[in-house]
C-alpha cells in the first residue's frame, strides 16, 4: 500500500510539472506571437515639401507619423572643390503632425577628399540642418544620414559620425546598404543608434533586361548576413520607378516618372517586350530628345515584389524592425500600388 501510495504521488507531481512546464511554454508562445509590428514611415526625396491630397490621403490611411525629409545634399563645389550643400529642402506644406527626420545625403567623393577637416564638415553640416529647422519652425529629435562609404572613405565617415553624434545630441540614424551588412568587419559600424537596411538599387544600370532597382537572386547573395550584424536596423522599401534611356546598345540617362501604362499610349513608342519600349519616331518627351530606335527600359517594383521581399527580410533578420520606410512618398509611386499595399508588406513580419 505504502508502495502505491508513493507511485501515484510521484505520478501527479509528473502531471504538476507538466502542466506547468506547458503553461509556460504557452505564455512564451504567445509572447512571440504578440511581437510588436512595425509601422509604416516614408521617404521625401524632393526639393519642394509640399504634400498633394493623395500624399496626405496615403499618410491618413497607413496611420504614419513620421517622415524621413531629405534636406541637402553634402557635394564638392566644382570650383572651390571644397563640400557644400545642395539644393537645400523648401517648405510650403506644414508638418505639424508629423515627426519630421532630416536627412542630409553625402556623396562619398565627400568623404574621400584628402585632407578634409571632418570636425568643421560636421559642425557645418549640423549648422545647416539646425537653419532649415529654425526656418521652419521644425523642432527634430532625430537626424539620418545617407552615405554609401567604401573602405577608402570609411575613416573619414566614421569619424564624421563620432564627430556628429557628439555636436548634435540627438538621435542619430544612419543608412545601411547590403554590401555594408555582409562585410561589415571590413567597412565597420558607424556609431550610431540605429541605421536603415536600404533594400534597393542592387544591380548595375546597364541595357540588359535586369532590374537595378530590386533582384532577389543580387539579394539572396547578402541577406543571410542580417542575423549576424550587429547593429539594431529598420528596412528601407522601394516604391519608385524609372525608366532606363538606351541608345546603341548604351545607357545615355534614366528618365523618371515614365511607366508602361503611359508609353503605351503614346503612338512615339512601340511595346517590344514586357519591359522594352522601342522609340518609333524621333520626338520630345517631358523636356528630353528620343532618337528614332532609342529603348526605353522600365524598371520597377511590383506588388508581389514588396511582399517577397518583406517576407524575405522576416525570414533572415535576427529582430523585427519597428519602421518599414518606403522610398518614397510621391504621388506618381503612390497610383502604382492598390490601396492597402503597405499593410500588406508589413503583414509579412
Amino acid at each position: 500500500m505504502y508502495s502505491y501510495i508513493c507511485v501515484k504521488l510521484n505520478l501527479g507531481c509528473n502531471i504538476v510539472k507538466l502542466r506547468v512546464f506547458f503553461g509556460i511554454l504557452f505564455f512564451l508562445l504567445i509572447a512571440c506571437n504578440k511581437q510588436e509590428k512595425p509601422v509604416v514611415a516614408f521617404y521625401y526625396w524632393k526639393t519642394v515639401f509640399k504634400l498633394s491630397n493623395k500624399e496626405k490621403e496615403v499618410l491618413k490611411q497607413n496611420n504614419v507619423h513620421k517622415i524621413y525629409i531629405r534636406y541637402f545634399d553634402l557635394d564638392l563645389n566644382p570650383k572651390s572643390g571644397e563640400p557644400f550643400p545642395v539644393s537645400p529642402i523648401h517648405f510650403e506644406t506644414k508638418s505639424n503632425d508629423l515627426a519630421i527626420v532630416p536627412v542630409v545625403y553625402i556623396k562619398n567623393k565627400v568623404m574621400l577628399k584628402r585632407g578634409i577637416d571632418i570636425d568643421n564638415l560636421a559642425q557645418k553640416t549640423f549648422d545647416f540642418v539646425e537653419l532649415v529647422n529654425k526656418k521652419n519652425g521644425i523642432s527634430c529629435k532625430e537626424i539620418q544620414i545617407d552615405c554609401d562609404w567604401t573602405l577608402a572613405s570609411k575613416s573619414n565617415y566614421l569619424k564624421f559620425i563620432e564627430v556628429f553624434k557628439r555636436i548634435s545630441h540627438k538621435k542619430l540614424s544612419a543608412t545601411i546598404r547590403l554590401h555594408q551588412v555582409k562585410y561589415f568587419e571590413k567597412t565597420k559600424i558607424p556609431n550610431v543608434d540605429s541605421g536603415v537596411l536600404m533594400y534597393y538599387n542592387m544591380g548595375t544600370i546597364a541595357p540588359d533586361t535586369l532590374n537595378s532597382i530590386y533582384d532577389r537572386r543580387i539579394a539572396q547573395r547578402y541577406i543571410k548576413s542580417l542575423r549576424k550584424y550587429p547593429l539594431s536596423l529598420n528596412f528601407a522599401l522601394p516604391i519608385y520607378s524609372w525608366a532606363v534611356h538606351i541608345r546603341n546598345q548604351k545607357v545615355v540617362g534614366l528618365r523618371s516618372k515614365l511607366n508602361v501604362s503611359e508609353l503605351k499610349i503614346d503612338k512615339n513608342f512601340e511595346q517590344i517586350s514586357t519591359v522594352f519600349f522601342k522609340v518609333k519616331q524621333s520626338n520630345y518627351k517631358k523636356g528630353i530628345f528620343y532618337e528614332e530606335g532609342d529603348l526605353l527600359k522600365i524598371e520597377a517594383v511590383s506588388s508581389a515584389d514588396l511582399k517577397g521581399m518583406a517576407q524575405d527580410l522576416e525570414d533572415n533578420t535576427a529582430q523585427y524592425p519597428k519602421e518599414v520606410i518606403f522610398y518614397d512618398l510621391d504621388e506618381f509611386n503612390l497610383k502604382n500600388y492598390e490601396k492597402n499595399i503597405f499593410k500588406q508588406v508589413l503583414s509579412c513580419f
